[in-house]
């Protein structure tokens, strides 16, 4: 129970017991075979890929609704009734509520395109921030140009200046006097972060975890030895995903969409 803790909340544990839930040791690394084991249970270190949606699909998708339907069923009937109009003058603002309700309807179809646009657009953003190669001990050697994609928690990583976290990591030794993390685009904070190795508050907030380095920051002073503790949609930055996609099924309703499921529950 101890080691499985420390495994799920590496953060409040000393580095040893950290390590030992990982069942590997800090010089050595993991083996080939560990690691293709590790693979196995917790996958690639890749958020998840969802293929772009086509441009004539989006704008299908703002007209399966059954209010849409309805409105646009309402505005083509407008259209025929308004043939049947006797005067000239009569007839010509006939055309005016038809035209109302497909104008209400292009603008809807828009505004719902663009959201999803912007929900996609975000999820580009958040996996190219994961792409990157990274220096880990495995077998007892120090690979200079491991993958990013490749690595699996337990995987023994030395980061120095510049270079991108890639993956949630827990620091198990300082190589300088200090280190700083850029963590602005994953907390949207300016400074630059000051970490440490000792354990913090089993509770703490992302901002207060001094001891982990997050998938997607960058290196901005210092280097450092840590262990992999989550890779892939485990980590901080794939919560965040989660996050963006469980904001973009919501934005796929559109603007009437939204009002008529407001009005029904109600």
């Amino acid at each position: 129970m101890l080691f499985r803790s420390a495994s799920e909340r590496p953060w409040a544990y000393p580095t040893e017991q950290v390590l030992a839930s990982h069942g590997v040791d800090q010089g050595q690394g993991l083996a080939d075979a560990e690691v293709e084991l590790k693979r196995a249970e917790f996958g690639t270190n890749e958020l998840d890929k969802d293929e772009g949606t086509p441009l004539w699909k989006l704008v299908l998708q703002q007209f399966d609704d059954l209010l849409v339907k309805i409105l646009l069923g309402a505005a083509v009937l407008s259209f025929v009734l308004a043939f049947f109009e006797d005067s000239e003058e009569e007839g010509l603002q006939a055309f005016v509520e038809p035209f109302v309700i497909l104008l209400i309807l292009i603008i809807n179809a828009v505004v719902g395109v663009w959201q999803e646009h912007n929900a996609e657009a975000s999820l580009d953003a958040l996996k190219q921030l994961q792409e990157c190669n990274a220096t880990v001990i495995r077998n007892g050697e120090l690979n200079p140009k491991v993958p990013a994609h490749d690595l699996v928690p337990g995987d023994i990583v030395h980061l120095n200046v510049g270079d991108k976290v890639p993956a949630d990591i827990r620091i198990i030794k300082l190589k300088t006097t200090s280190m700083r993390t850029d963590e602005g685009a994953l907390t949207g904070e300016s400074e630059t972060v000051l970490k440490q190795t000792e354990p913090v508050s089993d509770e703490a907030r992302i901002q207060d975890k001094k001891n982990m380095m997050f998938s997607g920051t960058t290196i901005s002073n210092g280097g450092t030895v840590g262990i992999v503790t989550a890779t892939g949609m485990k980590t901080e930055i794939g919560e965040i995903q989660k996050s963006v996609q469980s904001a973009a099924e919501d934005e796929e309703k559109t603007p009437l969409g939204d009002r008529k499921s407001t009005r029904l529950n109600s």
